[in-house]
């Protein structure tokens, strides 16, 4: 099913805020939309070893599935340092260093825009925090109102 735009980077978000919650490095977002038919964005991510990437993985099939969104197909293999998770509009690579550099995908996609991570990792942090600080708020007052309610009150002192 072919998503929207703003739909498709919805899913984006989803996946890098995965892959950044589970330290992927060197995390990059290429929108290719205007140079392939196949999907819109690609997802690229560094990870340290054979099992950050199984870990990096693992974090991205559950923020799709949470998200509801379906993947059309994986390419896992063997320690061979690269992992492809196919969700149609968006394709996210996840490799170890060596395989990264030697793939070169943003020299192959050149002439694709880069999307920024950091702004797309700041709206998503944003969203996440300020529930947490109104609910503060919401618990810190009738607290505050029992302690207030709790003081005894100061007798007047008769002359």
């Amino acid at each position: 099913m072919k998503l929207n735009k703003t739909e498709s980077l919805a899913l984006v978000k989803v996946c890098c805020r995965a892959l950044d919650d589970k330290k992927a490095e060197d995390l990059r977002v290429l929108d290719v939309s205007e140079q392939s038919s196949i999907t819109d964005f690609l997802v690229l991510a560094t990870g340290t070893s054979s099992p950050h990437l199984r870990a990096l993985r693992i974090e991205v099939e559950k923020a799709l599935d949470a998200a509801k969104a379906r993947i059309v197909g994986m390419e896992i293999p063997q320690d061979g340092g690269w992992m492809v998770i196919d969700a149609f509009d968006v394709m996210v690579h996840v490799f170890t260093k060596d395989q990264r550099e030697l793939y070169a995908l943003e020299n192959l996609w050149k002439d694709a825009v880069e999307v920024s991570v950091p702004k797309l990792l700041a709206v998503a942090k944003v969203a996440k925090t300020k529930p947490k600080a109104s609910a503060a708020k919401k618990t810190a007052a009738p607290k505050q109102a029992a302690a207030v309610k709790k003081a005894p009150a100061k007798k007047k002192k008769s002359s």
